[in-house]
């Protein structure tokens, strides 16, 4: 039995879960999320409770079970308290402000590198080298922070670019390093 599959998922107060066949939709008072469950997994939504259980003992089943309840577990957490990724900008000149809904990056290119935030994804500036996104959604929070990370990925040999918070740059020597 699968030891992520077989934990059954509270629905917090505020939060209404629907299913209709295969697709199960989790809706909060601002947001909706909604997906669609592989044939062989079952779900049962019952007394603010989420289960889920597989057909069968076969390996893609077993793998399906842990899956299907950490994706609907993330649709229930990212509606109730919602995900964010917090990412750091080092470097002499490089910087990141908010012009509505638009983040404006200079990264030491000769131009200022726009990017329009994503539906559903809030952008906040609290200062000129911390970004934080934030969303419902954990794959779009994570994907949009790396999209993000992606303009100026971190030097290995100064250390200057964008990398996420919690992420340890190992600094490498340089040539003259090696010689002594």
């Amino acid at each position: 039995m699968s030891r992520i599959g077989k934990m059954p998922i509270k629905i917090p107060d505020g939060i209404e879960v629907k299913q209709d066949g295969r697709s199960v939709t989790v809706k909060s008072k601002g947001a909706e999320l909604s997906m669609n469950v592989h044939p062989d997994m079952t779900v049962k939504v019952e007394n603010d409770t989420i289960y889920v259980s597989r057909s069968s003992d076969e390996k893609e089943h077993r793998a399906l079970h842990g899956l299907t309840r950490s994706l609907l577990n993330n649709m229930v957490v990212g509606l109730s308290t919602g995900f964010a990724k917090t990412l750091e900008i080092n470097g002499v000149g490089y910087k990141a402000a908010k012009q509505d809904k638009v983040l404006v990056l200079n990264l030491g290119y000769s131009h200022p590198i726009e990017f329009a935030e994503p539906d559903g994804i809030t952008i906040e500036v609290p200062a000129p080298n911390r970004i934080i996104v934030k969303g419902a959604d954990k794959q779009l929070v994570g994907e949009t922070a790396a999209k993000i990370r992606q303009f100026r990925a971190p030097d290995v040999y100064k250390g200057k670019g964008i990398k996420y918070s919690y992420e340890v740059l190992r600094i490498k020597e340089g040539k003259t390093g090696a010689k002594k």
